[in-house]
């Protein structure tokens, strides 16, 4: 890509890792526009504790996909892709540049490899197979899953029961196994169209920023916004109730926690949820030095920039 910038560029990292920094510095450089990549950022609800962009920020560059779901309505991966989709095509109708932004592995991969269209599998059939399951859970499962889909049974880490359930009644209920499905996907993003970076910072200058931030966000109304979310009495299985911070929050207002022990585990929490990041990056998109994602590995703003500069000799001139 040295002779032309990309008109598509993927930024991913961990949480608190400064991806958001880097990719509106990207975007006042070249005119581009950001598309959030993360799957809490999608909920009005959750502005403080997501660090969603302030409005101030989002004055500086056009921001898609930020804030546009209640926290009643659980986005999955696929509508997040049509969203992604929708967005990209209009930007590229423009002629602008897009900006992908974001730490949900899962919506990078839609991107770049596809998603697959399986057919749904009616709850009755996962409960029964549940049932099935019955105290032996993994241990009956996973032989069932072994003589229908070995692909999927061998990938699937133990303890994973909620995977095993999912891959098994997909089999069952389609007569095709999983692995399948996911090979018959079509990638949104080719090979060559688009430039793509991993912040990889030192983990253990990420854990101090991740535990720092979680303070700030109680000073900008973190518990504030956990009790307006609480009031609600939504269904605690959705998204937005899953969120790093809103049970801790949510157990301090319940007067079952104090409010350093809330903050205490928030940031454990915070700092699981970015190892956790990291790893499944690491995994799934290889480094330069693989034919993959160059890393970042500088904390600062202006170091990543640097790094970022250095490493796409098509944007030489920005500074």
């Amino acid at each position: 890509m040295k002779d032309e910038a990309p008109r598509i560029w993927l930024i991913a990292g961990p949480t608190a890792s400064g991806k958001s920094a880097l990719a509106l510095r990207l975007a006042q450089a070249v005119g581009g526009e950001l598309i959030n990549a993360d799957s809490m950022q999608l909920y009005a609800d959750l502005h403080v504790l997501t660090a969603r962009p302030p409005r101030e920020e989002t004055l500086l560059a056009p921001h898609h996909l930020f804030g546009v779901a209640d926290a009643a309505d659980g986005w999955s991966v696929g509508r997040w892709l049509d969203a992604a989709r929708a967005v990209l095509d209009d930007i590229a109708r423009w002629r602008r540049v897009a900006i992908v932004v974001g730490g949900t592995g899962l919506y990078f991969r839609a991107l770049t490899h596809g998603l697959a269209q399986i057919p749904p599998v009616p709850r009755e059939v996962v409960d029964r197979l549940a049932a099935e399951a019955g105290a032996a859970g993994e241990l009956a499962l996973r032989p069932r899953l072994a003589r229908l889909d070995p692909e999927a049974e061998a990938r699937i880490e133990r303890g994973d029961t909620q995977r095993l359930l999912r891959a098994l009644s997909v089999a069952e209920h389609t007569g095709r196994s999983l692995t399948a499905w996911q090979a018959d996907t079509k990638a949104t993003l080719a090979p060559g169209t688009y430039g793509a970076v991993v912040l990889e910072p030192d983990r253990e200058a990420l854990y101090a920023r991740c535990d720092a931030r979680l303070q700030a966000m109680l000073d900008e109304g973190a518990l504030e916004e956990v009790r307006a979310l609480m009031a609600r009495h939504l269904d605690p299985a959705l998204p937005a109730m899953k969120a790093v911070g809103v049970r801790e929050l949510a157990e301090h207002l319940a007067g079952r926690l104090s409010l350093d022990e809330a903050l205490a585990l928030a940031q454990q929490e915070t700092r699981r949820y970015a190892k956790r990041q990291m790893t499944w990056l690491r995994n799934q998109t290889p480094s330069s030095a693989n034919g993959g994602w160059p890393r970042l590995t500088a904390m600062g703003a202006e170091d990543q920039w640097r790094q970022f500069l250095a490493l796409n000799p098509s944007l030489t001139g920005l500074g």
